[in-house]
């Protein structure tokens, strides 16, 4: 029993440790945001091939590459707690069979839910997924790619999204020129990103494409 105890408070540090790594994801995306919102993919450069002078180039290089090493940190941790998982699932099984059912039922709903993520707040869902991008638009300097999965766009959440891309419609319109927040869930990372919708030199606002999950337009 001393050894599920002992699982169960690492796996509690893991989670911890997730928890730092994304608030120092968080802070090296509000750098980039503050720089122009420059996100992970603007250019540093300006047409004439200098470095931009209206943003700070280095601070931007140094929280690129910080963002790189902490995801992949992040990956590895994420790994980590996974077979930890597993492990106090296995412990448990041997005293307490049906608390381990339950585990992972909870698991399994956790995964359908939030797209494989452990530990997901409740609002944290995948509400509509980018399968456009288009090069220099708003959504490309915000650091979106295709694939990536919006959890939060403004005040709109998994809590209170209806599947209504009008719903997200109404925000970019309400917003032009000035900053929404994304929840963007990207393979196995949750990001926040700052968006400007925009007038830019093609169509629309934003510049990408937002379709819902196929799940939700099963239903």
């Amino acid at each position: 029993m001393a050894t599920g105890i002992t699982t169960k408070e690492r796996l509690e540090r893991l989670m911890a440790a997730k928890t730092q790594l994304e608030a120092q994801i968080s802070r090296n995306g509000q750098i980039l945001a503050a720089n122009d919102n420059v996100g992970m993919t603007g250019a540093l450069i300006d047409a004439e091939g200098f470095p931009r002078n209206d943003i700070d180039v280095y601070q931007v290089r140094q929280a690129r590459q910080t963002i790189i090493c902490l995801q992949n940190d992040h990956k590895e941790l994420m790994n980590q707690i996974q077979n930890l998982l597993n492990q106090y699932h296995s412990e448990i099984a041997t005293t307490d069979p049906e608390l381990v059912n339950r585990a992972s039922a909870l698991e399994l709903d956790s995964d359908r839910a939030f797209g494989g993520s452990i530990v997901a707040p409740p609002d944290i869902r995948p509400m509509v997924v980018v399968n456009l991008v288009s090069p220099n638009s708003p959504a490309e300097e915000a650091g979106l790619r295709v694939g990536d999965c919006i959890c939060r766009f403004g005040s709109v959440n998994g809590n209170n999204f209806k599947g209504d891309l009008g719903q997200i419609g109404e925000i970019v319109r309400n917003m032009q020129n000035q900053n929404v927040q994304l929840k963007v869930k990207r393979g196995e990372q949750l990001m926040d990103l700052l968006l400007v919708p925009k007038a830019w030199s093609g169509r629309g606002l934003l510049g990408c494409n937002i379709v819902l999950p196929p799940e939700s337009m099963e239903h």
